[in-house]
């Protein structure tokens, strides 16, 4: 595994137990975006300091390679001019300015390899923040949803026959109870209008029969009884 899988292997783990604690995920996300965010400056900062390094190494490494070329050149002279002692110091010193340049060279060439992996390490990086930066209004809307879909199947667990909609329906038994209890008195109330009046013409009839039996009487008609005088005793 790569310093870079390492590092986000970090921060997922990280980001994970930080978003289960959170109350308020999109403030945490922007927390750990602009966290993140800061990491990335610190290893661009680091890789500033590698790369200058690497810079450094080859400047010495060519500054070698260029002075043993010109002890070189300072030999063939020497040779040229007949002193092949000055041409031995000028090619012993040759020889330890190829190996500094060596030296160098093979530090450079290490130093190089490191560069070019943090620079892909810092691109791979810079990525994932991009990415994590896009995706943080996904993963807002996405929590709001399980906090809304939570409280729904909260409030959904709680109806119970004491809860509201057990309310809702015993009101409604009790307003059809009153509605039948209100046909009951109409009707009630219309038999007892209908018993006054059978009542009355009850009476009525009754008058009728005595205003006939008087008028018989008036006619003298057989199994009548003539009226009685007023005040008239019976023998």
């Amino acid at each position: 595994m790569g310093a870079t899988d390492r590092l986000m292997t970090l921060l997922r783990s990280n980001i994970n137990d930080r978003i289960d604690r959170a109350q308020d995920p999109g403030k945490m996300l922007d927390q750990i975006v602009l966290e993140m965010k800061q990491q990335l400056m610190e290893a661009k900062k680091l890789v500033c300091v590698a790369i200058a390094d690497e810079r450094a190494l080859r400047h010495r490494a060519d500054h070698y390679v260029a002075e043993a070329s010109a002890w070189e050149r300072r030999a063939m002279l020497a040779v040229r001019a007949g002193h092949d002692d000055l041409a031995r110091a000028a090619l012993l010193r040759k020889a330890e300015q190829d190996e500094l340049a060596q030296t160098y060279g093979a530090q450079w060439s290490d130093q190089k390899r490191a560069v070019d992996n943090l620079r892909s390490a810092l691109a791979g990086l810079s990525q994932k923040i991009g990415d994590a930066s896009r995706q943080r209004t996904v993963l807002v809307a996405r929590a709001a949803r399980a906090h809304a879909q939570r409280t729904i199947n909260a409030t959904l667990a709680s109806l119970d026959g004491t809860s509201p909609w057990g309310t809702l329906e015993r009101m409604e038994e009790r307003v059809v109870q009153l509605e039948s209890e209100v046909d009951a008195a109409a009707e009630l109330g219309d038999s007892h209008v209908v018993s006054l009046e059978a009542q009355f013409r009850a009476l009525e009839a009754g008058s009728l029969d005595d205003e006939l039996a008087a008028l018989k009487r008036r006619m003298a008609l057989p199994g009548v009884a003539a009226p009685r005088a007023i005040g008239q005793s019976a023998s």
